[in-house]
């Protein structure tokens, strides 16, 4: 269910408006904010890294970067700057932006989804892609070994990075194209939002190191050990997620059980829709994600693009 919060109670502490870019509410969650570029500086943006492609930044990690510089250079110094107060805020900790309709090319989506995540902090290899980003379809039919392309399957929610060594301080997902989609909205959960948070982060198995094992699409053959719940700042932060984790015993298994289902049940927990271009960007550390299932279609197609990453404090 999509959140209903009066205007009143929204996020403001970022909201600006200058001749390059405004912050203001984003009209489908309380606590996140929307960013809108100035179209003609946006224009001047894709006009500029035209000599840019994407396998130039998988090749070379420091382009990634110069595109950032780039976008930096066009729309100001503030626009990093708020970027990253608004994911380092705990009562926020999250955007959307898009290209504003100036294209549907997938390659400038890339361009522009990894400029703005390397204004944060360097992208994490993707083991299942191979490079710092991964691109995947969702369609009607899936063998996939995880909810990720299971289209009619809840996607439950869950931070990303539990079974690889990274710190994954952040998550970037993109919307690239869509046909014949009913259904399927971002699931998200701010944790501060999570009516039962202290019941289950005060439970001792919330400091337990769970076993992470991650299924053979994702191409990790680490095992890792992970606290379901740590604290940053005095307040409580979250690593989880259903699929991969490994109890040992009964009592283990129904914390578990319990965790996820008080999290899915919570009237914390809104689906947000994201339109084809637009990418939302949220601290991984204190929000959990999933996706609401799509209804049936033999014709159904959505490609998204993630990006997660470290915060760069150099």
């Amino acid at each position: 269910m999509e959140m209903t919060i009066p205007f009143a109670e929204r996020q403001t502490s970022y909201y600006q408006e200058n001749d390059a870019f405004s912050v203001k509410a984003n009209p489908h969650h309380h606590r996140l904010y929307h960013v809108e570029f100035n179209t003609d500086k946006l224009e001047q943006f894709f006009k500029e890294t035209t000599h840019v492609n994407p396998q130039n930044l998988e090749y070379v990690p420091y382009m990634r970067f110069i595109l950032s510089q780039k976008l930096a250079s066009i729309f100001g110094p503030s626009l990093p700057e708020v970027l990253r107060a608004i994911l380092l805020d705990r009562t926020s900790g999250g955007f959307t932006v898009g290209v504003q309709g100036l294209t549907t090319n997938c390659d400038d989506y890339v361009k522009f989804g990894t400029a703005v995540s390397h204004l944060i902090g360097p992208g994490n290899f993707d083991s299942m892609s191979g490079t710092y980003y991964a691109r995947f379809l969702v369609k009607d039919t899936d063998n996939s070994d995880s909810y990720l392309r299971q289209a009619y399957r809840l996607f439950t929610l869950h931070t990303d990075g539990t079974f690889v060594d990274d710190a994954t301080d952040w998550l970037l997902m993109m919307k690239f194209s869509e046909q014949n989609a009913v259904g399927g909205e971002s699931r998200l959960l701010h944790l501060d939002d999570w009516e039962e948070l202290t019941r289950f982060a005060t439970n001792p198995l919330g400091s337990y190191e769970f076993t992470y094992k991650s299924p053979p699409s994702k191409n990790v053959e680490q095992v890792i050990k992970r606290r379901t719940f740590f604290k940053q700042n005095d307040k409580y932060c979250i690593c989880y997620i259903d699929q991969f984790v490994q109890p040992e015993t009964i009592a283990q298994a129904e914390y578990l059980h319990d965790l996820s289902a008080s999290m899915e049940n919570s009237t914390g927990t809104a689906a947000i829709p994201l339109p084809v271009g637009d990418l939302v960007m949220l601290n991984n550390l204190f929000w959990l994600h999933g996706r609401a299932p799509f209804e049936k279609n033999e014709l159904l197609h959505r490609e998204l693009m993630r990006q997660r990453g470290m915060f760069s404090y150099a």
